[in-house]
């Protein structure tokens, strides 16, 4: 029997795609704790390292509890290779940790978090009319994120 013998490879998305996947899911998650925000009268927090996010809802005493009930808002790694960086909230770098609130009243905040995996950058750009989108980006020299 004469033939070609195939291997079957896992196929790995390549670094750009990837990229786009983890920014359009963060995307979608920071729309759907917003719109929990407004339909459970409860603020929910994101918060971030480099490496990975999390999601908190306050409780009656205003005490923040890490969201562990929700499978859509549980804790999250990113993929190795992938981080967030350049957070801004009204265009300002908060001070301190990457922490951003979504009140159950109210508009929302404008804000831009950043995304890279290599020499690849996305932002997930939200805005005051609550409304979030991924747009491309570019990294600078002195690290921050350049919307195209």
């Amino acid at each position: 029997m004469t033939g070609v013998q195939t291997c079957a490879l896992p196929i790995w998305p390549d670094e750009r795609a990837l990229l786009r996947l983890e920014a359009d899911r963060l995307s979608q998650l920071l729309d759907f704790a917003a719109t929990e925000a407004r339909l459970s009268g409860r603020s929910i927090a994101w918060t971030a390292e480099e490496s990975g996010y999390r999601f908190w809802r306050s409780d009656d005493n205003a005490d923040w509890l890490e969201i562990r009930d929700s499978e859509t808002l549980r804790a999250r790694t990113l993929p190795q290779g992938i981080s967030i960086y350049g957070f801004r909230v009204e265009n300002m770098r908060p001070q301190g940790g990457m922490r951003l609130e979504f009140a159950p009243h109210g508009s929302s905040l404008a804000f831009t978090i950043g995304m890279s995996a290599g020499a690849e950058y996305y932002a997930v750009v939200g805005s005051p009319v609550g409304e979030v989108r991924v747009v491309p980006g570019t990294g600078t020299a002195d690290g921050e994120l350049a919307l195209r």
